[in-house]
């Protein structure tokens, strides 16, 4: 997310939603006694009491997971050949820095500020605009950076969590939230997309992109991409950058698992279109021609009207991938990028015309967007 809006520019709206926002307030008065009725809410009750209790552990929590982290997470600025942008980054390892790849985009030269540095020049060791991850190195690094831990498993929807970063520029600042949803998916180039993203109502702005969100363990569980409107926040799961990162610091670049099919979820209508006892699984409506599934998997032969809709027949219907239960195109999705690789071959379980069998796959490796 690029820096488009100004300091003075920002702040000057903050304070204004401030001011709007006091102007709302209502002050309900009692003119007949300045004594609270029985029914009038008491200071200072014990549940009052205990929320406050909570509060201040909480925040004593935040801060301290903020302390340790600060020093690990980096400022991120780029001159392009037109404009310039900014962003945020953490140390995955000695020398290594974990960015989003829209952050360095077109960046002709990249710079990063730690908490106790001031700009320092980086270089881009490797991108993948499919995760929209990248890894920058850095020469001098400070040394009370410590790298942050990487959580490789899904953190329950629940977890409490903080988004640290630079929103429009202001560094060093955190937003707290908890984890609203897990397996999401995200828009990436040519109709892919970026599975197992982690939903949070962590506040995110511009400025955010690529920081860490991590728990109160202060392990990443994901790196911020984006934000989708009030209270949505979005990040590329520990898991998928655990998969990722490594490759872009050997290689420069990495090889995502390909197929060659379009795909729709089933519907009541396409599974009573398609003789399904139930609505559920992978319909596949299209094989590439070229591509690995072409004469393995077999699309739509025909179409018929369905609840006053056109759906698509004849098509395989995908129930399990080496053994594992496929019922969304997130759990494809997420199947193919954390436990497949190009070259591997898997067995898929499908239902063909009314009758289920098993396939033989060998995956590929995804074009150049």
């Amino acid at each position: 997310m690029s820096d488009n809006l100004s300091r003075r520019r920002f702040l000057g709206l903050a304070g204004a939603a401030t001011t709007a926002a006091l102007a709302g307030c209502a002050v309900s008065t009692n003119e007949e006694t300045d004594e609270p009725g029985d029914s009038d809410f008491q200071l200072g009750s014990p549940d009052d009491t205990e929320d406050i209790d909570r509060a201040s552990v909480s925040g004593e929590r935040f801060a301290e997971v903020f302390r340790e982290a600060r020093d690990a997470v980096v400022q991120v600025r780029v001159r392009t050949a037109t404009s310039g942008g900014s962003g945020t980054g953490w140390v995955v390892d000695d020398g290594h820095i974990v960015t989003n790849e829209h952050v360095v985009e077109g960046a002709q030269r990249v710079f990063v500020r730690f908490r106790s540095s001031g700009w320092i020049e980086a270089d881009i060791v490797g991108t993948d605009v499919y995760s929209d991850l990248a890894v920058l190195s850095v020469e001098d690094q400070p040394d009370a950076t410590e790298p942050l831990a990487l959580r490789t498993t899904d953190p329950a929807v629940g977890t409490e969590v903080l988004a640290i970063g630079n929103p429009f520029g202001l560094s060093g600042s955190v937003s707290s939230g908890i984890v609203s949803g897990v397996n999401r998916t995200l828009p990436a180039p040519n109709n892919f997309s970026i599975p197992d993203a982690i939903q949070t109502d962590a506040p995110v702005n511009p400025g955010n992109s690529g920081g860490p969100l991590v728990n109160l363990d202060g392990d990443v569980v994901g790196v911020i991409n984006s934000g989708g409107g009030d209270n949505i926040g979005f990040a590329i799961s520990g898991a998928l950058v655990d998969r990722i990162v490594p490759a872009l610091v050997e290689d420069g670049e990495y090889s995502h698992p390909y197929l060659g099919i379009r795909l729709d979820e089933v519907t009541p209508a396409l599974a009573q279109a398609n003789g399904l006892d139930v609505a559920r699984g992978i319909y596949v409506h299209e094989v590439v021609s070229g591509t690995p599934a072409e004469g393995v998997l077999e699309g739509s032969t025909g179409s018929e009207t369905v609840y006053d809709q056109r759906v698509p027949t004849g098509g395989d219907v995908i129930k399990r991938m080496d053994g594992t239960l496929i019922s969304t195109q997130q759990a494809l999705s997420s199947f193919l990028a954390l436990e497949t690789s190009p070259g591997q071959e898997i067995d898929i379980e499908i239902i063909r015309d009314g009758e289920r069998r098993t396939v033989q796959l060998t995956i590929g490796e995804r074009p150049v967007p």
